[in-house]
């Protein structure tokens, strides 16, 4: 078992196993689907757990951010009946991920959100249905409604006089706010009051009282609760990553504890490619435990740069940072044994480590600002390392191209400071 959930772990799945169809992929026991499935690109993976009678139980074992993941990369227009697999849980983390930028909320985009899920069956729906924040649905619903009636209330002259659009129920009187909107507004409280009364009359009441709605910003706070609990820290203690530590002083840890807090999960495949330093050490030192730092580390990344998961090309470039100034840390401590590698990573923190990579592109960004920009190509490297994030400058590059990239190495580090000391060197 644990050679499979090291294949899983590490992405080496698409390299070791032969490719097959989707009637021999039906044959396949479900521990044997899921290794499989880590191994196969976005659409064959998509494609897969639709055709297999076992699709649903396949889509609902990854972990909510795994299932986000192949949900972005696939786009969202072609990926719909996977959210109709999703199980409530994985649902509700794709809507705090998809309504939300910063503090706050994008109506137009939970109107999207909602009707996808109205799409799928009615079963679905009334699964998910308890699970969605009642506190959020009553914002929503007041910035899309003017609502009056209610049980026993008489109507006011004023509410009378209102050209109201519709009652679903002969006692809530609503009047849609946003034309545009209505459709699948409408639908959704059908349902709503259809299949869970009690909940439409409080929403309702909710809404035409204009009580117990919560502010964005406490809606903001229960989802990044929700996502805390799923590994996602609060912004100001992800910030602690980019602290800065002395390279010149640091001593790597030997006996760190690490607590099972979640399931260790697949690591973005991208990255895994078996060629850089680090991912050697990973090969050799991979266990659940390390991959629960790992994705913790990448979580805490993500919140910390405020890098939105519906953006995949941001989290790529995050999450590419994150195994740059690991591979970096690495290599500066233990100049290219593996041995030593090995020891390093299994007993000093992945926080410790990145804080240590960082520090020693951060030192380079406080060597450039001392410097103006003498010319093209220069100045341009310089750019790159006066941002808040240092970025090395692709012209550096064997391909020459015009561009940035994260730092990978411990050569991109080198090839900088050797920069640097060029200009030094000319300014004297």
């Amino acid at each position: 078992m644990e050679n499979c959930m090291t294949e899983r772990g590490t992405g080496t799945a698409a390299t070791k196993s032969v490719r097959i169809g989707e009637e021999e992929f039906r044959k396949l026991s479900f521990g044997d689907k899921r290794i499989y499935l880590d191994g196969v690109l976005p659409k064959e993976k998509l494609a897969l757990i639709l055709g297999d009678p076992d699709g649903k139980k396949l889509a609902r074992a990854m972990q909510p951010h795994e299932l986000y993941w192949l949900f972005k990369e696939i786009g969202a227009p072609d990926s719909m009946e996977l959210l109709g697999l999703a199980s409530p849980e994985q649902c509700v983390f794709i809507l705090d991920m998809e309504l939300w930028r910063g503090w706050s909320f994008f109506e137009d985009k939970a109107v999207e959100y909602l009707g996808y899920i109205l799409k799928g069956s009615e079963e679905h729906f009334l699964e998910l249905l308890p699970h969605l924040d009642f506190n959020l649905l009553s914002l929503f619903l007041g910035r899309e409604l003017a609502v009056a009636g209610g049980i026993g209330d008489i109507n006011t002259d004023e509410e009378r006089q209102t050209d109201w659009d519709h009652t679903f129920d002969d006692v809530f009187l609503i009047k849609f706010k946003n034309p545009k909107h209505a459709e699948t507004i409408g639908l959704f409280l059908e349902l709503v009051c259809r299949l869970d009364n009690p909940l439409y009359a409080a929403l309702m009441e909710s809404v035409s009282g204009e009580i117990d709605i919560e502010s964005e910003e406490e809606c903001y706070h229960l989802k990044s609760g929700r996502l805390a609990d799923l590994g996602f820290p609060p912004h100001d203690e992800a910030l602690e990553i980019y602290s800065r530590i002395n390279p010149a002083t640091f001593i790597p840890g030997r006996n760190k504890e690490l607590l099972q807090a979640v399931e260790p999960t697949t690591l973005p495949e991208t990255f895994l490619t078996g060629k850089t330093f680090l991912e050697r050490i990973i090969l050799r030192a991979d266990s659940e435990l390390f991959r629960m730092e790992l994705n913790y580390l990448i979580n805490t990344a993500l919140v910390a740069d405020e890098a939105h998961l519906a953006d995949m090309e941001q989290m790529r470039s995050v999450v590419e940072r994150v195994y740059g100034y690991l591979n970096i840390a690495l290599e500066y401590l233990s100049e290219g044994d593996e041995t030593k590698g090995v020891e390093i990573i299994t007993g000093e923190y992945l926080k410790r480590l990145f804080q240590l990579g960082f520090s020693l592109v951060l030192d380079l960004k406080y060597r450039a600002d001392k410097f103006s920009e003498p010319d093209y190509a220069t100045g341009k490297a310089l750019a790159g390392l006066k941002t808040d994030r240092p970025r090395y400058y692709r012209g550096l590059d064997p391909d020459g191209i015009d561009g940035y990239r994260e730092f990978l190495e411990i050569q991109d580090v080198k090839n900088m400071s050797d920069l640097l000391g060029e200009l030094n060197v000319g300014i004297r």
